[in-house]
């Protein structure tokens, strides 16, 4: 059975950096593209970086520059690097494998950037 379980979010200053994990099992990685999303109170979910089996990368614009995505196809794992955090940036942030659509989610996992 196909899990996707991210992990890695808190509570952190503005300014301050996170590590998010995704971690995968029942899911043959490599076959599939990897993406991160979040969703505020009161907003949609939106994508905020994508890495394809190609290893093609994509942001939102509001994050470029700040963050980083990355994959290993070996451990089943994906990750977001959260650099320079701001206010604006905290949601809970969701992993998906394969498409928004059709794909894999996860729970999601908690980010709060406050001073």
């Amino acid at each position: 059975q196909a899990q996707v379980v991210e992990s890695g979010g808190g509570l952190v200053q503005p300014g301050g950096s996170l590590r998010l994990s995704c971690a995968t099992s029942g899911i043959v990685l490599s076959t599939w593209s990897l993406s991160w999303y979040r969703q505020a109170p009161g907003k949609q979910r939106e994508m905020v970086a994508t890495i394809s089996r190609g290893f093609t990368i994509d942001y939102a614009d509001s994050v470029k520059g700040r963050f980083s995505i990355s994959r290993d196809n070996g451990k089943r794992l994906g990750y977001l690097q959260m650099n320079r955090l701001k206010p604006e940036d905290t949601a809970v942030y969701y992993c998906n494998v394969g498409s928004a659509d059709s794909g894999y989610w996860g729970q999601g996992t908690q980010v709060t950037v406050s001073s």
